[in-house]
């Protein structure tokens, strides 16, 4: 697998590849949104890792760029920013997570193995719960008997984040993460809205773990 690292604190950039490197991926390097600019349109890449605050093209801006290109490589930021702002347009633009500095390197590359998953997901369309219900990964649309179901915003994102994590563990800081976007909502909250959810749904999908979370199962 091929990654491109735009990273203009070099001892961070050399980090992180020498890191992806050891853990098997091939890593082009750079710390100049130019250079990786003119290196993206000549090669193929699987994955992005983009700074914001770099010389000459910033992360975001180099990310609208290659978009409108058509070119579509799912993306990580990493960033000390924190303004919602930012935070809000790099996803706007299309990229698949975000990192804030500083971060554990392992923190890192368990970010990259959700973010290939969701994006081996996505290429394949939809994912089965069960013998009527799916989920349509493109559209972000739950489907009943191949009918849409109307959902809340938030009810959507929580059958999101279950359905990339079917059969796995979903706790509440991950709800947390991907739903309420890290605002410290209380456990109690998360556990209401899972109850409408619960109420919503045709069919018994989701299991409690008490004190842990939840979890999606597969029906066959």
């Amino acid at each position: 697998m091929k990654v491109l690292l735009l990273e203009d604190e070099l001892m961070l950039q050399s980090a992180i590849k020498e890191y992806l490197t050891d853990t098997g991926y091939k890593v082009s390097a750079f710390e100049d949104g130019q250079e990786a600019y003119e290196s993206i349109v000549v090669n193929n890449y699987d994955l992005f890792i983009f700074d914001i605050n770099i010389p000459t093209i910033d992360g975001l801006s180099l990310l609208d760029r290659v978009q409108k290109e058509k070119i579509h490589v799912p993306t990580i930021f990493i960033s000390a920013i924190t303004e919602i702002e930012q935070i809000s347009q790099a996803y706007a633009l299309g990229c698949y997570d975000y990192l804030k500095k500083p971060f554990h390197l392992k923190e890192l590359s368990l970010h990259i193995e959700r973010l290939l998953k969701i994006a081996d997901i996505r290429a394949k369309g939809f994912i089965k719960i069960s013998k009527m219900y799916a989920y349509d990964v493109e559209s972000n649309c739950l489907l009943f008997d191949g009918e849409a179901q109307l959902l809340t915003h938030k009810q959507s994102q929580i059958m999101e984040l279950f359905a990339l994590n079917i059969n796995k563990v979903v706790d509440f800081e991950m709800l947390r993460h991907y739903a309420w976007d890290d605002s410290p909502v209380d456990n109690a909250i998360i556990r209401a809205e899972i109850h409408r959810v619960r109420q919503v749904l045709k069919e018994d999908l989701i299991s409690t773990l008490k004190g842990v979370g939840y979890r999606l199962l597969k029906q066959q």
